[in-house]
């Protein structure tokens, strides 16, 4: 785990202009493969996540769906469509940093790495305060 991708994926969130300031970037070899923010609004589409758009990113860039050998770091814990692509990937780790108690799907569904027999190691709570600042922020200039 390495905060500097977090760090990234904040950047990342920033650049989301309308869209819920969520950062994804997908890690191997200690580098980054791909990174994208949500683009819901932007491209009118509900499945426009940060999370499925770096995921398609990566498997373009590296030539395989299986993304084995990848890290991901996104700032908001992803949500159950998220999670379960995430698994389908298979990617090694999942670092996240806000905790959502409400579509989050480690917190709010734990018994989904059981149901899908994935050996995902997942972490959340990286670099948590920043990344619920950025949110905290959308959602104040929204009102």
């Amino acid at each position: 785990m390495n905060t500097n991708f977090m760090t990234h994926a904040l950047e990342i969130a920033q650049k989301s202009g309308k869209d819920i300031p969520i950062g994804a970037v997908i890690v191997k070899d200690n580098r980054v493969v791909a990174e994208f923010h949500n683009e819901k609004e932007k491209r009118n589409d509900a499945t426009a996540h940060a999370e499925i758009l770096s995921i398609v990113e990566a498997s373009k860039i590296l030539r395989q769906w299986r993304l084995s050998g990848c890290d991901m770091y996104v700032t908001l814990e992803p949500c159950p469509m998220c999670a379960w692509a995430i698994i389908q990937a298979r990617l090694d780790n999942l670092y996240f940093g806000a905790y959502d108690n409400v579509y989050g799907a480690f917190s709010v569904f734990p018994e989904l790495k059981a149901i899908a027999n994935s050996k995902l190691n997942v972490k959340g709570g990286i670099m948590e305060k920043e990344c619920k600042n950025i949110l905290d922020k959308y959602f104040e200039d929204m009102r």
